[in-house]
């Protein structure tokens, strides 16, 4: 996420393995190329071999992405932002190469849930994620009192997100819903220079004023 330098975020090993891959399994063309060069700026762009794959794709329309690997090349799979398969598409690829016996190797790269419950200060030994919320009002405050009761019952930390300008929108249902002794971590741009991953009560938050819109950003609830 954001304008930085790979080196504070992906590994030397991870970036050995990228530079030897020419086959890519990637969400979007363009992004996956940039990256791909940001990593391995000397890597040739025209020995690159890009697949798409979505998560409304049908099995047969990917059933042959992984028929270089039965040949004996290793093929790589990215995601626009985070980690494959968590929040992000994957899992059928993934499942596939388990059918077909390929071996699948996880590589270490930054997820913005992991990091943003990790500096939360919030439960992460137990945790959900939910994705997004409904657009619906109705439907939106339900969910947010649901979860918040979830948490509770189960000491489970709630983790969801929103596209990015509907944050602002997104932190006033909060705080119009959720009780005042509600924990919410708000966790914007993480990995950039324009981190911040902040944890207060919601009777807290309703002391202050915040602006998070249009910046990437992971929510966390936890009712103890």
């Amino acid at each position: 996420i954001g304008d930085i330098n790979p080196d504070e975020v992906i590994p030397n090993s991870v970036k050995k393995i990228i530079n030897s891959l020419t086959y890519f399994i990637v969400e979007n063309e363009k992004i996956a190329r940039n990256y791909i060069k940001s990593v391995c700026p000397e890597k040739n762009q025209d020995d690159l071999n890009i697949f798409i794959i979505k998560e409304s794709q049908k099995e047969e329309e990917y059933y042959t992405l992984l028929d270089p690997c039965l040949n004996g090349i290793n093929v790589g799979l990215i995601s626009d932002a985070g980690c494959p398969n968590v929040a992000d598409p994957g899992s059928n690829i993934i499942s596939l190469a388990h059918t077909k016996k390929i071996q699948t190797t996880p590589l270490v790269g930054p997820s913005s849930i992991l990091l943003a419950i990790m500096g939360s200060g919030l439960n992460g030994n137990n945790f959900a994620f939910n994705g997004y919320l409904p657009i619906d009002k109705t439907e939106k405050k339900a969910k947010i009192k649901f979860l918040e009761k979830v948490s509770q019952k189960r000491n489970q930390s709630q983790i969801f997100i929103e596209t990015p300008y509907r944050n602002n929108k997104m932190l006033e249902d909060l705080l119009k819903t959720l009780s005042d002794n509600t924990k919410l971590c708000i966790a914007s741009s993480l990995t950039t220079s324009d981190e911040s991953i902040i944890t207060k009560s919601i009777n807290q938050w309703r002391k202050g004023k915040y602006l998070i819109d249009k910046k990437p950003t992971i929510f966390i609830i936890h009712k103890y």
